[in-house]
């Protein structure tokens, strides 16, 4: 069996390169703060990029403090939460309780943009605060182009 260069060529270029595994955030809710630092050091030291294309609460919005920005959009869909931190209850006998130590952690992630907007909306507390698609988004982190 024969292969013309072409042919050769062009399977090099494939296998050489390197696959783009961009993360596409959904539906995500947080979780272990830990964790998330982790997941997106990985994802910033492979250079790959998160589109937000749906919930990303808690934890999530971690990406935007070790992600770099331009490597981070939203799309329509998009909505951010943000809530005080809270111990694992499996060390509070399953009560909900803050954490002045990890909310102030969170905080020290973000940007600048991000934390002006928690500031301008009373602060982190216990509840949930959204901001969704559109110009308040848009101030903290771009749109997704159309080439993502």
């Amino acid at each position: 069996m024969r292969i013309t260069s072409l042919a050769l060529l062009s399977l090099l270029v494939l296998v050489a390169s390197p696959a783009r595994a961009d993360l596409h955030i959904t539906r995500d809710h947080g979780g272990y703060v830990e964790e998330y630092k982790a997941k997106y050091k990985r994802i910033r030291d492979r250079k790959e990029r998160v589109i937000i294309d749906g919930i990303c609460n808690s934890a999530c919005t971690l990406v935007f403090g070790i992600v770099p920005m331009n490597k981070v959009c939203v799309t329509p869909k998009a909505s951010l939460g943000f809530h005080q931190a809270y111990y694992d209850k499996a060390f509070t006998f399953g009560i909900k309780v803050t954490s002045a130590e990890g909310t102030s952690d969170l905080m020290s992630y973000y940007p600048d943009t991000v934390k002006d907007w928690i500031r301008r909306n009373g602060g982190l507390t216990t509840e949930m605060k959204k901001i969704r698609n559109g110009r308040e988004l848009w101030k903290i982190v771009d749109p997704c182009p159309e080439e993502w």
